[in-house]
């Protein structure tokens, strides 16, 4: 018996999806981190600017829900949800399923970090040029933009799959 066939199908496609939901969790937590260490500072100084600050935080959580979005895209695609016990995925499938989470694992937890630190520097905009903050949040949802196109991937391998 080789190494997939001990684990099967099943905990192939578990594993992948799992992998979306933490890896882009944890690329969210690092991210809304890093903003939230920049805006402690801004807010120490004009605690005015806190709805602002918060706004700019909370962009990079967004890869820890889409993650999450894929996690029960994926669980109910494989037929978990269905109420009908434990699906019998083949390897094939299984391994089909955790390449096609890849896409959102990968691109969750980069695209998070790299918006986490962008919002920084748009906190900097902020303390420095309060009416050019918008500018920054541009700046934010250009790097949203990879997390999208990362979900959209997830979700178009995912549906393919037999």
């Amino acid at each position: 018996m080789g190494f997939f066939e001990a684990f099967g199908g099943l905990a192939l496609a578990l594993l992948g999806a799992g992998l979306a939901a933490v890896l882009s969790g944890i690329g969210s937590a690092k991210g809304t981190g890093i903003a939230g260490e920049a805006g402690t500072g801004l807010l120490c100084q004009d605690p005015s600017k806190f709805g602002k600050v918060m706004i700019l935080q909370v962009i990079p959580g967004t890869q820890g829900l889409y993650g999450l979005v894929v996690w029960f895209f994926a669980i109910y695609s494989m037929g978990l949800l269905g109420g009908n016990g434990l699906p019998d995925l083949t390897v094939q499938q299984g391994l089909q399923y955790f390449a096609s989470c890849l896409p959102m694992a990968l691109g969750g937890l980069f695209s998070a970090i790299a918006q986490g630190r962008v919002a920084a520097g748009s906190i900097n905009i902020l303390a420095k040029k309060p009416d050019d903050w918008s500018k920054g949040m541009v700046l934010c949802i250009t790097v949203e933009f990879y997390a999208i196109l990362s979900l959209v991937a997830t979700i178009m391998l995912a549906t393919n799959i037999l």
